[in-house]
C-alpha cells in the first residue's frame, strides 16, 4: 500500500519495498493553456550542491554521467506528466541525495506562477512491478512560486529514504540552480564597467622665454644698454656689474650673447672697431694672451672705494682712542641705480 506523505514527511524504501532496485519517480500537475512545466533531477554530494553541471538531469541533459538517473520525459503514458528513473544500485557513492524539482518555462516573461497550477504531485513506484510506494501532493504556499522542489531521495546508512519537500522559488529554475550550485543555469554576471581611461600626464611646465623688448608705438626706441650705436636693445638679459647688484637690461643680440656666455663680472662692452674675443675665465683673475700676469688690476671706482674706506676707518679708530665724546657722523652711501656702465 502506498504511503501518503505531508510536507516534511519521509519514508524508508527498504522497509516499504524490500529488494527495490529501480525507482520510477512520477511527477504530475494540471495547468491552463500556455503553461509549459519541466521536471529535473539534481545529484548532490555531501555539500548539498551538484557534483558537476553534468549531474543536473533535465530536458537538455537526459542522464547523469554514470547513467544511474535518466530523464524519460512523458514516456510511458498514465497520469504522470514527466518521469525520472533511478537505478539505486548504480548511483555513485559520492551522491548523497537526488532532488526532484519542477519549473515553469519562461515564467517571468509569460507572467505565470504555480498559483494557476493545480493537482501537483510526486510519487514513487517500483519500476519492475509498478507498485506505488509513496506519494506527496504538492501545494504551493504563496502562489507566486515559479519553480518548486517536490521531493528528494537521500541515503540513510545503507538504505534510501524519500522526503516530501514542497519548497517554492520565486526566481524560477535559476533560483534552484543558485541554491544547488548549477553554473549552467545561473544568471550571467553583469558586464563589468569599462575601465576609466588612464589619465593623460600633464605636459611639463616650460619656463616662459624672456620676451624681446620692442619699441612702443609713438615712443622713443630703447637702444642697446652697452652701446647705443648697436641699435635697438632687442633682448632682455640679466647683467651683473663688477660693483653693484645684478640688473635686467636691454641689449642687442650680440651683447646679450656675450653677457650670457661670460662669467660675471668680467664682461666689458666691445671697443669701437675691435670686436671682443670671449676668453674662458681662469680661477682667480682673467689672463690676456701674450702677456704675463701683472697682478690684479683695479678700476677707478675700486680705488675711490678703497680710499673712502681707509679714511672712514681712520676716523673711527681715532674716535675710539679719544676720551672726548664722539663728534664724527658717518653717512651711509647708496649707489644710484642709473644706466651707467662700470
Amino acid at each position: 500500500m502506498s504511503v501518503a506523505l505531508t510536507k516534511g514527511g519521509n519514508v524508508s524504501l527498504g522497509k516499504r519495498a524490500p529488494g527495490l532496485r529501480v525507482v520510477r519517480v512520477g511527477l504530475g500537475w494540471t495547468a491552463g493553456g500556455g503553461y509549459d512545466l519541466d521536471a529535473s533531477a539534481l545529484l548532490c554530494g555531501a555539500s548539498g550542491t551538484v557534483l558537476t553541471d553534468q549531474h543536473f538531469v533535465f530536458f537538455n541533459n537526459l542522464q547523469s554521467p554514470d547513467g544511474s538517473v535518466r530523464h524519460q520525459g512523458g514516456a510511458g503514458g498514465g497520469d504522470d506528466r514527466e518521469r525520472v528513473e533511478v537505478r539505486l544500485a548504480d548511483v555513485a557513492a559520492d551522491v548523497e541525495k537526488i532532488v526532484f524539482s519542477v519549473a515553469i518555462y519562461d515564467a517571468a516573461q509569460r507572467r505565470q506562477t504555480f498559483g494557476q497550477v493545480h493537482g501537483a504531485y510526486i510519487r514513487l513506484s517500483d519500476a519492475d512491478g509498478g507498485t506505488e510506494v509513496a506519494r506527496y501532493d504538492v501545494r504551493p504556499e504563496a502562489g507566486s512560486e515559479t519553480a518548486m522542489v517536490f521531493g528528494e531521495l537521500y541515503r540513510h546508512g545503507a538504505d534510501w529514504k524519500f522526503r516530501a519537500v514542497g519548497q517554492g522559488y520565486a526566481a524560477g529554475l535559476a533560483g534552484i540552480a543558485t541554491d544547488f550550485g548549477v553554473d549552467v543555469l545561473q544568471p550571467a554576471p553583469a558586464a563589468a564597467p569599462a575601465p576609466a581611461p588612464a589619465p593623460v600626464p600633464a605636459a611639463p611646465a616650460v619656463a616662459p622665454a624672456v620676451p624681446k623688448t620692442q619699441p612702443a608705438t609713438g615712443s622713443s626706441p630703447v637702444t642697446c644698454f652697452f652701446d647705443p650705436s648697436h641699435g635697438y636693445g632687442s633682448t632682455a638679459v640679466l647683467w651683473q656689474p663688477q660693483w653693484g647688484v645684478p640688473r635686467q637690461v636691454e641689449a642687442c643680440a650680440a651683447c646679450a650673447q656675450r653677457v650670457q656666455t661670460t662669467v660675471p663680472p668680467f664682461y666689458t662692452p666691445p671697443q669701437a672697431g675691435y670686436p671682443q674675443q670671449v676668453q674662458p675665465v681662469q680661477q682667480g683673475r682673467p689672463q690676456v694672451p701674450g702677456q704675463q700676469d701683472q697682478g690684479r688690476r683695479f678700476g677707478t671706482g675700486a680705488m675711490i672705494g678703497a680710499g673712502a674706506a681707509g679714511l672712514v676707518g681712520g676716523m673711527l679708530l681715532n674716535e675710539a682712542l679719544s676720551d672726548d665724546e664722539p663728534h664724527v657722523v658717518v653717512n651711509n652711501y647708496y649707489e644710484d641705480d642709473d644706466d651707467s656702465f662700470f
